[in-house]
């Protein structure tokens, strides 16, 4: 039953609570009753939108932010919902009106607005690897940083946007003014001394890492670094105590996923996807070479050779490459298919991109073995693994 003696704004405010707890059916819960005794409450049907949107239910979040608009046309927080919802749908253009439209309205001085708008970019462009999104959301970051500038995160932000756009020594140099601004702010320490570890300048990267502690990190990158470079630099033993909070730390992480989320990754149709694309291109592939075996040796061979030169060359293409690990694995195909099942087999990296995998392969195979491992191409990084004498390749 509602409860008649609450405001709208009493709704409003009981529904956000339950939301930043990430209470979502609650809160939505809270906000449909708000709206059975106020359907006219702007705020509600915007609540309803972003609580929609945190439970992925993208069209209904889209529905609730037009209601709240066509009742307000020009609520900041019922454009920046809809614009979110958009981009959802890819409905790019009409996203980025809809922000826009905050800036014309002359929301620029809501750093917070500003703030969740360029968030909502960048992190679509990191989906999409859009480029496009990364440069809005640097305009975005830069306009929340040019209002208040105290904002480490504001200025932070910005930072992480140039980092995603190419301009490494701009996105260095916000990151060191965020920390000027906030010493404690870990998120922007932990991305600078990344970035100063791709640099290969060692000492700087470990001067910000030190700063960081365990509970800061929410990647096992980071992690690997730090203990790498303590190793190297500072000639620690693998069994020194000062690195034991990082290997557990390390654990924690890697035994996050749980059974549940094991399932769901091998039930996810995006891999399989993958799969059934390499394996329509691989068809392609033979179809060409057997088109090429009819017209040169058809001629030549007898029903028996001719036959075994397709398979042979059959075999050829279907498993270029054929490495073996320690453990007594086989994998055959490309270099990249390769890379994807040694991924694959490694709880720790399952839902993750082959590129992370290998990155992050190469610092612990650095850190445990002394050997640098490429991680730029799949071909490089299975050589270097090899020379690690971590795997062997056979062809």
């Amino acid at each position: 039953m509602p409860t008649p003696f609450l405001s709208s704004e009493e709704y409003d405010e009981r529904a956000h609570a339950l939301y930043n707890e990430g209470r979502y059916d609650e809160a939505l819960g809270t906000l449909r009753e708000g709206l059975t005794l106020y359907p006219n409450a702007v705020e509600l049907h915007v609540g309803v939108g972003y609580a929609r949107l945190a439970r992925e239910e993208f069209a209904w979040a889209r529905r609730s932010f037009e209601e709240a608009l066509v009742l307000e046309p020009e609520h900041e927080d019922g454009l920046a919902g809809l614009g979110e919802t958009l981009l959802k749908f890819g409905q790019i253009e009409a996203g980025l009106r809809c922000f826009q439209r905050t800036l014309e309205l002359g929301y620029t001085d809501d750093t917070d607005l500003m703030l969740q708008i360029g968030r909502t970019l960048f992190r679509e462009g990191s989906l999409r690897e859009d480029r496009t999104l990364f440069a809005e959301s640097q305009t975005f970051f830069e306009v929340a940083s040019d209002q208040n500038p105290e904002s480490a995160e504001a200025v932070a932000c910005a930072g992480y946007s140039l980092h995603r756009l190419g301009d490494d020594d701009g996105s260095i140099r916000k990151l060191r003014k965020a920390l000027q601004l906030d010493k404690e702010h870990a998120e922007a320490r932990i991305y600078l001394a990344n970035m100063l570890y791709d640099r290969s300048e060692y000492e700087a990267a470990l001067y910000h890492f030190e700063r960081t502690t365990p509970e800061d990190h929410w990647d096992e990158l980071g992690i690997w670094r730090l203990i790498e470079l303590k190793r190297s630099l500072h000639k620690l033993d693998e069994n020194d105590p000062d690195l034991k909070p990082w290997d557990d730390r390390l654990t924690e992480l890697s035994a996050s996923l749980d059974e549940v989320d094991e399932l769901l990754m091998e039930l996810d149709p995006s891999r399989e996807s993958a799969r059934d694309e390499h394996a329509r291109g691989q068809l392609e592939l033979f179809g060409t070479l057997l088109s090429e075996v009819l017209e040169q040796k058809a001629d030549e061979l007898d029903p028996a050779s001719f036959e075994a030169a397709v398979l042979e060359a059959a075999d050829a293409t279907l498993a270029a490459h054929r490495v073996h690990t320690r453990d007594g694995r086989t994998y055959d195909g490309t270099w990249h298919d390769i890379v994807r099942g040694l991924r694959d087999a490694d709880h720790a990296f399952r839902g993750r991109s082959v590129e992370d995998y290998m990155h992050r392969t190469a610092t612990r195979c650095h850190s445990e073995t002394g050997v640098r491992v490429p991680s730029h191409d799949p071909e490089s990084f299975l050589r270097g693994i090899a020379t690690a004498g971590l795997l062997r390749i056979e062809r």
